[in-house]
């Protein structure tokens, strides 16, 4: 049968968060309507006959980025120029624009190969934190949604603006919430439902101590279950905070670009949104 590159729907978009779980991944349980919200025509899969053989995301946000993830062949299709296929032909729609993905160790030099070099190192930190350490002087939390503040921050710590993912993103079934100050906002933070437990991300703030603050309403939020962030290896002072309550590394990926870096307040950045979106 002839080979088919094309957009996948929302039910196919469904079945590559099934391979994604079945490939260790665990993804969040609202993954597909929440991240085609943020590019309809971003998600790309190569077809024989009807049969979903390989896919990928490549994501396109404003004019200058985009994001490669969800990159997977069907084990038993391996071997056979799908998964390149596809591969091919996410690169081909963020032609132009700078490109990044977090690419897994065994991976890195693949990808240095296609032209992606290395800018930081990502560590999942995964806990039932039984307490957290609280600011002298602690923000307002507030339920966070789609407001512009918070898309206005987020802009902030992310490369490119991303108005109809957060409009999505920021809505319940997720938990969304906002540091709030005199000043105005602190930082935001999402914690969705995965097949296990609940990832964390983004986790945006002006310092530590509103992190904590942000994260540890979440951890309410989650009812005890286990949570997961990915955390920038730069965020030292963090890093220990997790450590000292309870949480333990338990995978890394390494933040790879293709083109310039682009320019974000990577302080703020204290837990990324996904590994697949960015």
């Amino acid at each position: 049968m002839n080979r088919t590159i094309r957009t996948l729907s929302l039910g196919e978009l469904s079945g590559l968060i099934d391979w994604a779980a079945a490939e260790g991944w665990n993804p969040g349980l609202e993954d597909a309507a929440m991240f085609q919200a943020a590019d309809q025509e971003g998600f790309i899969g190569a077809f024989v006959g009807d049969d979903m053989v390989a896919a990928i995301s490549a994501v396109a946000y404003g004019q200058d980025f985009g994001f490669i993830g969800l990159y997977i062949c069907r084990p038993d299709m391996r071997g056979k120029g799908y998964g390149k296929a596809v591969w091919t032909a996410g690169m081909d729609r963020l032609v132009g624009r700078a490109i990044g993905l977090d690419g897994v160790q065994e991976q890195q030099a693949n990808y240095r190969s296609k032209g992606f070099m290395p800018v930081y190192e990502t560590i999942r930190y995964s806990g039932r934190p039984a307490s957290l350490p609280a600011a002298a002087e602690r923000p307002r939390i507030v339920t966070a949604q789609p407001v512009p503040d918070i898309i206005a921050y987020d802009a902030l710590c992310f490369p490119a603006p991303r108005r109809s993912f957060l409009q999505r993103w920021l809505l319940s079934p997720h938990h969304a919430v906002a540091a709030i100050t005199s000043r105005g906002t602190a930082g935001y933070a999402v914690a969705r439902a995965c097949r296990s437990g609940f990832k964390i991300g983004p986790l945006f703030a002006d310092n530590v101590q509103t992190a904590l603050e942000l994260l540890g309403e979440l951890a309410g939020a989650c009812e005890g279950g286990e949570l997961n962030i990915d955390v920038p290896t730069t965020q030292v002072d963090f890093i220990a905070a997790l450590e000292a309550a309870g949480f333990s590394p338990t995978f890394s990926t390494t933040r790879m670009y293709k083109g310039s870096p682009p320019k974000l307040d990577a302080k703020r950045v204290f837990g990324v949104t996904t590994l697949e979106l960015g």
